[in-house]
């Protein structure tokens, strides 16, 4: 469990590290608005993609298609468990800030921290994995996310629910799984390169967007809290407990779990921009729950390391 607890924590002050590093950039004037909106696209449509496609790289076999089917089962009821709590939880706010709670609440850093994390921990087969809890969060990030972060369904594109960058990415990687068919390397070398940008580059966001308010302003107030409690806390442990009772184990349960613990989705910053939202309430959401994961994940993932 020890050893659990150190591998979490290091990765986690990794990507502080990266924040730091783009917190600096911002405030020495090398970064300005116009060019994160930029990155901010191209991660959003061409690195996560790339990430996901590299994901599926691999032959295919029975065990870890069965492995595979427990955790899109795993990444149902976690979006389910965070989904209700968020709904639940933030109803009275003004609606600017209630999408942006709602968001931050639901939503992991599962693809930019959570990937990484599995790859120290569990190797390919978490990132393996963790793929199929990537299709959930695609698919749900893309639908409801895009929704209540698009004011509505005023800017709600039904189309996008699938012809989105994180689904059409997942349908090419599950045509490469289940007909084991390997990219060439002249093509596979540059999807690795820019699946690799996946962790630093949005890291590097929000870095930027923090340096434009005041580290007394980093907490928040009782809504902030809430946010924090639900992602950190109540939503993993809710759905560690389920899935332990209906026999989930191994190294399945341990990725479901790590994912399903990570603090609030970078892409909260990225879509708040985006979209046009509350970008300091964004970035406040996901830096502090980041800061904070420092303990949360330790402690849930350690312990689920530890039963699974």
């Amino acid at each position: 469990m020890l050893e659990s607890f150190g591998i979490v924590g290091t990765q986690v002050l990794i990507l502080f590290i990266l924040i730091a590093l783009g917190f600096a950039l911002g405030k020495g004037k090398m970064l300005n608005d116009g060019g994160v909106k930029c990155i901010n696209d191209i991660v959003i449509y061409v690195v996560n993609p790339c990430l996901i496609i590299s994901a599926f790289q691999r032959q295919f076999e029975t065990a870890l298609l069965h492995g595979f089917i427990n955790a899109l089962i795993g990444g149902v009821i976690a979006h389910t468990v965070s989904l209700a709590l968020a709904i639940l939880v933030f109803r009275k706010q003004e609606e600017a800030r209630r999408k942006v709670l709602r968001f931050a609440s639901v939503f992991s850093n599962c693809g930019f921290m959570g990937i990484p994390l599995l790859n120290a921990l569990l190797g390919d087969e978490g990132v393996f994995y963790g793929a199929a809890y990537l299709v959930v969060f695609n698919l749900v990030i893309w639908s409801y996310g895009q929704y209540i972060m698009a004011k509505g369904a005023k800017g709600f594109e039904t189309k996008k629910i699938i012809l989105n960058p994180g689904v059409i990415a997942v349908i090419i990687g599950l045509f490469f799984f289940f007909t084991s068919t390997a990219l060439p390397e002249i093509i596979l070398s540059p999807v690795n390169y820019l699946a690799g940008l996946n962790t630093p580059v949005p890291m590097l966001i929000i870095g930027y967007t923090m340096s434009k308010f005041r580290f007394r302003d980093l907490l928040g107030g009782l809504d902030e809290i809430k946010s924090y409690l639900v992602r950190l806390v109540a939503s993993p442990l809710i759905v560690l407990a389920i899935l332990f009772a209906i026999g989930m184990r191994g190294n399945v349960l341990i990725a479901v779990i790590t994912l399903a613990s990570a603090p609030t989705a970078a892409l909260t910053t990225m879509f708040a921009i985006k979209y046009g939202c509350d970008e300091q309430l964004s970035a406040r959401l996901v830096s502090t729950s980041t800061l904070l994961s420092v303990v949360t994940m330790t402690l849930i993932v350690g312990f689920t390391r530890f039963i699974a």
